[in-house]
């Protein structure tokens, strides 16, 4: 496709985190091969913290989902549509592809309009192009980046996932004072029940890495919902875990898995960012599918049991033995693989 001028564009990608920090190379390539353009982003307010300030972006166009879902605030909604409208954007990218996203990309009224064809809620009907899932696996990166060569942008590794942020980093230093230890981190919540490893093998996990001669530290992420799971783990060890359930924003959170040697985690949003910042993750998978969204780059690190209920994709256990594919996912074989990633990682370097 020609580009001549400056291009104008929108991604449409609200929500949720993990689907967000999973379609950002699209964005990072674009900025790339098109540095005079001017990139916006549609996003849900619950996580817009995550793109604030992002350098690739010139504005968000905030989606609040849980206001706008009272038709007293349509009003609102419909103020955002002229807006967009206004903007007279040259492309319209929609990577969330369900009707919502579809019909604010159609509104949009974009110059060229793309998005993902997966076949539910019809929303190709919306786009001007529409790129399949090239085989049922691939996982959720390589899709995105499916768009990039019917745009003309060529599609590379060599981009910046999350681009530091220093300022922020030396504010939580002053806080929080991490140095002088080395940080494993533990993400034990989850949107769905069923995509949590029990609290109490993350307990058992901890006292099985943390044996005399070793100077590891946990760091147990998760937002104000898991403060419950936070307060249960922490107390495997209160000289060795830090509970910071609740205590952290977004861009905070990746700070703290920047600074992190390994992150051991549920199925959810900061595996993601662990994956998108090159952190060995060790993930455990019971109802989703590893090889679809699973750590970019790090499948192999995805634990998941052989059971022929997995992956069910639902988010509610029917198993005649319930939530086997987590249950039986023992600490020992965890602790086992946590290991051994931890003696392929390098010295650490003093900070």
């Amino acid at each position: 496709m020609p580009h001549g001028p400056p291009l104008k564009i929108l991604i449409l990608k609200p929500s949720s985190l993990g689907d967000v920090v999973q379609a950002l190379p699209v964005l990072r390539l674009i900025k790339r091969q098109l540095p005079g353009s001017r990139i916006y982003w549609w996003i849900d307010t619950a996580i817009s913290a995550l793109l604030e300030d992002d350098p690739d972006l010139a504005g968000l166009v905030l989606f609040d989902r849980q206001r706008w879902r009272a038709p007293r605030h349509w009003d609102e909604l419909w103020r955002s549509v002229r807006g967009l409208r206004a903007q007279r954007f040259d492309w319209v990218i929609d990577l969330q592809s369900l009707a919502r996203s579809a019909t604010m990309a159609w509104l949009a009224n974009g110059g060229f309009t793309i998005g993902l064809e997966d076949g539910r809620e019809g929303a190709p009907v919306f786009y001007d192009q529409s790129v399949r899932r090239p085989a049922p696996s691939t996982h959720a990166v390589d899709w995105y980046l499916q768009v990039l060569p019917a745009l003309g942008i060529p599609v590379h590794r060599d981009f910046e996932w999350l681009p530091a942020r220093p300022a922020l980093a030396a504010r939580l230093r002053e806080v929080w004072r991490p140095e002088g230890a080395r940080w494993i981190a533990l993400q034990p919540g989850a949107r769905w029940l069923n995509k949590r490893w029990p609290a109490e093998y993350f307990v058992e996990l901890i006292r099985r890495l943390n044996m005399p001669a070793t100077d590891w530290r946990f760091a147990i992420l998760g937002g104000r919902d898991d403060a419950g799971l936070g307060a249960q783990i922490s107390q495997a060890d209160p000289r060795c875990c830090l509970d910071l359930t609740g205590k952290l924003s977004l861009p905070e959170t990746v700070e703290w898995l920047r600074w992190s040697e390994l992150l051991v985690t549920n199925d959810t949003g900061p595996m993601h960012l662990a994956a998108a910042l090159g952190k060995p993750v060790v993930a455990l998978f019971g109802p989703t599918d590893p090889r679809r969204t699973g750590p970019y780059g790090q499948i192999e690190h995805a634990l998941q049991l052989p059971l022929p209920c997995a992956p069910c994709l639902k988010d509610v256990c029917r198993h005649q033995v319930p939530l086997e594919c987590l249950r039986a996912l023992s600490p020992a074989v965890v602790g086992e693989r946590v290991r051994a990633r931890l003696v392929s990682l390098p010295a650490p370097v003093p900070r």
